[in-house]
């Protein structure tokens, strides 16, 4: 897993976290700890569960701080 500041990516999917407009509900760390856990940097982990999960726990944020988007997949030819 790679991490830029505040972007994360497992290849399949990229999240974005923007702490300024985080309300600290911690919807994401209730629903998905594996991912998205409080008391370790970084603090999400990708690799904790399948992109589809992921993808559908970032939804929940209501504060829209967390953004998620699929990664374009290069084919080999």
């Amino acid at each position: 897993m790679e991490t830029y500041d505040n972007e994360f990516t497992n290849g399949e999917i990229k999240v974005t976290y923007d702490p300024k407009i985080c309300i600290h509900a911690e919807k994401c760390a209730q629903g998905l700890s594996d991912v998205f856990r409080t008391t370790v940097i970084p603090w999400i982990d990708l690799d904790g569960a399948e992109s589809e999960k992921i993808v559908a726990q970032v939804k929940k944020c209501p504060s829209g701080a967390l953004q998620c988007s699929y990664v374009k997949q290069k084919v080999a030819v």
